[in-house]
């Protein structure tokens, strides 16, 4: 048996290190990606909040292609090599780092394009960091337990992201902060909030380093491990009619995740822009939002382990649809909070089950490079969700218009999931 098929210690601690990286992550998804960092960007680095929320859409699409063309090399790589922790705490590290340097920043267009590399780098980072991340879930856990797994450790991400932006809130953001002795005409307070950021990730990715089990190193020196994954990459595609059910569930996922990122690169900016709410709102309404998404994360959980990954999946992308119709068509501040806190209760059990669904489709020994093909999946096309954002809302001058697009990329995830096979209980993946 080979290093990368080789059973490995499972524990409670183990398990919950590994959940608690969701909470490590929440913060730069929270702050950078979405809300404060995304809303001070378009609001005083970027010529227009139009030009801000193109420039912002193009960046996060060529981060997205640069991602779905390495992930399944490295994930194979990493499953010929055995372990797949140092990978993945390196690039933790290097999206940290990239977060922190975000601080440099300053309210000019002159810092339009360091802020667009520094970003675009970290989300390269962050992503590919979620491959390794993701491989290891089928390994720590028994297959009926993935779904609450899974949902828990979402769940802890969204309340991440409730604590990191209570705390950005509390500390830098509000007029009685007090961190705000920092220069507010230099907006140095709210760029501070992506140091927190990428400290938050650096400090609670620990656990995991050290207390999540990982599969041994192979045998094989690094040079031949790449060479070993890269063939083997290349004989599950060239072979892909014989896992035909689990590229019917990327295609789907390759749908479905368009809509869950634009979704979130662009809920604060369309907040700000359509609704006015200036920083500290949007700041209370992601902390909101969050607060529902955990909650439905963890409860549906135990849901996706008694009736299965898939009608969860469907379920949690037809309420998003109906909520998403209310939200682009409502001028109503009150329906916005309503419609919006009601959205994330099925955002996370949208993703969580997703993932899930994965774990229980991947062969044994497969799990890097098959969550590889699943960072493809979801990136491959990623950069058609904020270019389909960015052109209409470019054409037709109107921030509703381009997040209306969202809804049809939720539309086709569902059509392709109806097609997929769910793996009966107890039946091994192939």
């Amino acid at each position: 048996m080979t290093a990368s098929a080789s059973p490995i210690r499972r524990d409670g601690l183990g398990v919950f290190a590994w959940c608690l990286y969701d909470w490590a992550h929440s913060a730069f998804g929270t702050i950078v990606t979405t809300f404060v960092f995304a809303s001070y960007f378009i609001r005083a680095v970027a010529p227009s909040p139009t030009e801000g929320t193109v420039l912002w859409g193009h960046t996060t699409s060529l981060a997205a292609l640069f991602v779905a063309l390495v992930s399944p090399i490295l994930g194979a790589i990493a499953d010929r090599g055995g372990r797949r922790k140092p990978w993945l705490i390196a690039l933790t590290l290097v999206c940290a780092a990239l977060s922190c340097a975000l601080y440099l920043v300053e309210p000019s267009v002159d810092y339009v394009w360091l802020a667009l590399v520094l970003f675009g780098c970290a989300v390269v980072a962050s992503d590919l960091a979620w491959v390794f991340y993701n491989s290891l879930l089928p390994t720590l856990v028994a297959r009926d337990r993935i779904g609450r797994i899974s949902g828990w450790a979402w769940s802890l991400g969204y309340f991440g992201g409730v604590v990191s932006l209570a705390v950005a809130l509390v500390v830098f953001v509000r007029d009685d902060a007090p961190l705000r002795v920092l220069d507010t005409g230099r907006h140095e307070p709210v760029r501070a909030t992506a140091i927190l950021a990428g400290l938050w990730l650096g400090l609670f990715a620990l656990p995991l380093y050290f207390l999540t089990p990982d599969r041994p190193k192979s045998a094989l020196p690094f040079r031949d491990a790449a060479a070993e994954g890269l063939r083997v990459l290349a004989g599950t595609l060239r072979h892909a009619r014989q896992h035909a059910n689990t590229f019917w569930f990327l295609l789907a996922w390759l749908f479905s995740s368009n809509g869950f990122t634009t979704l979130f690169a662009f809920a604060g900016i369309y907040a700000v822009g359509t609704f006015g709410l200036d920083l500290g709102e949007v700041t209370l309404f992601a902390i909101a939002v969050n607060v529902t998404a955990g909650i439905g994360a963890a409860a549906f959980g135990w849901v996706d382990d008694r009736i299965g990954p898939k009608i969860t999946v469907i379920g949690a992308l037809a309420a998003l649809i109906a909520l998403g119709s209310v939200l682009v068509t409502t001028e109503s501040r009150t329906v916005l909070w309503a419609a919006g806190l009601a959205l994330g209760c099925f955002v996370g059990p949208a993703q969580s089950a997703s993932r899930s669904f994965m774990a229980r489709l991947i062969p044994p020994g497969m799990e890097a490079q098959m969550f590889g093909l699943y960072a493809l999946s979801g990136k491959a096309t990623a950069f058609a969700g904020p270019l389909v954002l960015a052109v209409m809302t470019d054409a037709f001058d109107s921030q509703r218009a381009g997040m209306a697009s969202i809804l049809v990329f939720f539309m086709l995830g569902i059509a392709v999931l109806l097609i997929v096979r769910e793996p009966a209980k107890g039946e091994s993946p192939r």
